[in-house]
């Protein structure tokens, strides 16, 4: 059974940073898409970054060069370190798992939560101006 659990969540203001951890147990992907999503009220769960087995990563465009993904494969924890923070990135922060088929694309899987079936309970980020 796969196992997701998400801390590191807070409150804190424009500029500052957060290190969000996934930790992962229960899955035996040989290939798989790591990723971490976030959902503000009222919006759909968008996708932030994204991870594949061999450390390729994957960024949405409104937090590139200000999130940083990251995987400890000794620990099977995955981290989103969150710099220069915006009241815009305040929302709930899931991660999540998936096998990577053959031909798939991480990239792929990181723009829509339909991709992925395993979810943790998610972690609350919110951001003051």
């Amino acid at each position: 059974q796969v196992q997701l659990v998400e801390s590191g969540g807070g409150s804190v203001q424009a500029g500052g940073s957060l290190r969000l951890s996934c930790a992962a147990s229960g899955y035996t992907y040989r290939h798989y898409c790591m990723g971490w999503f976030r959902q503000a009220p009222g919006k759909e769960r968008e996708g932030v970054a994204a991870v594949v087995d061999d450390g390729r990563t994957s960024y949405a465009d409104s937090v590139k060069g200000r999130f940083t993904i990251s995987k400890d494969n000794a620990n099977n924890t995955l981290y989103l370190q969150m710099n220069n923070l915006k009241p815009q990135d305040s929302a709930m922060y899931y991660c999540a798992v998936e096998n990577l088929w053959s031909g798939g694309s991480c990239a792929l899987y990181m723009r829509s939560p339909k991709y992925f079936d395993h979810w943790g309970q998610g972690t609350q980020v919110t951001v003051s101006s």
